[in-house]
């Protein structure tokens, strides 16, 4: 038996395992103390009452004879996808039905996709970056160039000519900076996917985030999308799904001449069961009415605690993006501290708790990231100790 030795080229534990192991030693030594999260891009508001109807109402169904249901298609409940569809059109974006691929979450295929491609391809990320698409491909074996994302380029990079690249990860809202990509910049990539026979994982979890209408909510509203972009998104930061677990992937037929979307599905049924029936109920109640509804007004809580901590830190002159269009601020560490300098001192100091931007790739040593995902009450004590911290 011979094991992967790929794996020993990745960190013995994932970015947000090593925050919570140094959280819990503190608060181990320190049980008085009350600790805010700031860290971790996990939901705190419950799921939206439409929902929580559709799951109840789907589990009756498997209770009953003449409704249960056993194994479900594993590309998806046709009500769900149609579901999607209708929202893409919503947004300007024509899909056909079995272009789309219901799954269990958007970090699920951006992994589980690399399936579909050969070793020998050469992958490009930005640099900083969310730690999935450099580790699932470092497990595979696969050549890894970055592209540089700074304060310089508004952690925007754009495409060099000089780099050849045949997979590339473009996250937009980016995890972890916040920076949103605009339709003429996100057009240079395609124009050069297609230039160069590459294809693009696009990671459009955050699109929901997005509120100015200038700005692409799926890299397809820009022509000639479909012939080099799969899209990835998820229900998880749209509808409270972080710990329910439903997203969908779009293998555009006019890629690749259909290959890679008969692919995927010939993948998808080998080695995918498919996501519940319940849980696809519920997710096609998130674009009812009431649903878009109830998922709007948590939208908007969320972007009010990003909006408290944004304006704390331009009231104390501390460089951030990110917040707007975003559930992340990307601020640059004060004082010329280190990452996990900052990570320690926010931690000892006043207990909040983020993420060190090193975490994230060599350009992001110096930067922080916190999220919005807070309770309102949460954020604003937290904002309270920033304040007393800055001064």
């Amino acid at each position: 038996m011979n094991i992967n030795t790929n794996y020993q080229n990745i960190a013995d534990s994932y970015l947000f395992s090593t925050v919570a192991k140094k959280v819990a030693e503190y608060a181990q030594k320190n049980p008085d103390k009350k600790i805010i999260k700031l860290g971790i891009g996990d939901v705190t508001l419950p799921l939206c009452n439409a929902v929580v109807r559709a799951l109840k109402s789907a589990s009756d169904e498997m209770g009953e004879k003449e409704t249960f249901r056993g194994y479900g298609p594993e590309q998806g409940y046709d009500f769900l996808k149609n579901e999607i569809q209708n929202y893409y059109k919503q947004h300007g974006v024509n899909l056909e039905n079995d272009e789309i691929f219901i799954s269990d979450g958007a970090k699920s295929d951006l992994g589980n996709i690399l399936d579909l491609f050969s070793q020998d391809n050469t992958v490009l990320v930005p640099d900083p970056v969310y730690p999935v698409y450099v580790d699932t491909n470092t497990m595979a074996g696969r050549k890894i160039i970055y592209i540089d994302a700074n304060a310089e380029n508004n952690f925007l990079p754009l495409p060099d000519e000089n780099i050849k690249a045949d997979i590339i990860y473009i996250c937009s809202p980016n995890n972890p900076t916040g920076a949103v990509y605009d339709k003429e910049q996100l057009k240079k990539w395609i124009d050069y996917a297609n230039k160069n026979k590459a294809v693009i994982l696009f990671d459009s979890a955050y699109e929901c985030f997005i509120t100015d209408e200038k700005l692409p909510r799926s890299i397809y509203a820009i022509e000639g999308a479909k012939t080099c972009a799969i899209e990835f998104c998820s229900f998880s930061k749209m509808a409270g799904f972080t710990g329910t677990r439903c997203g969908w992937t779009v293998v555009p037929k006019a890629l690749a001449d259909g290959i890679l979307n008969k692919m995927w599905l010939r993948r998808q049924t080998t080695k995918f069961n498919g996501v519940p029936y319940i849980v696809q109920k519920g997710a096609q109640a998130v674009f009812s009415p009431e649903g878009q509804k109830e998922i709007q007004e948590n939208l908007n809580y969320y972007k009010e605690n990003a909006k408290l901590i944004s304006n704390c830190l331009k009231k104390h002159n501390i460089w951030h993006i990110g917040g707007t269009h975003s559930p992340y601020i990307w601020l640059k560490c004060p004082n010329g501290m280190t990452s996990w300098e900052f990570f320690d001192y926010l931690l000892t100091n006043v207990q909040i708790v983020g993420t060190p931007g090193s975490g994230f790739g060599r350009n992001g040593e110096g930067y922080f990231r916190l999220t919005s995902f807070g309770s309102k009450e949460n954020t604003q004590e937290a904002v309270e100790r920033l304040e007393k911290f800055f001064d």
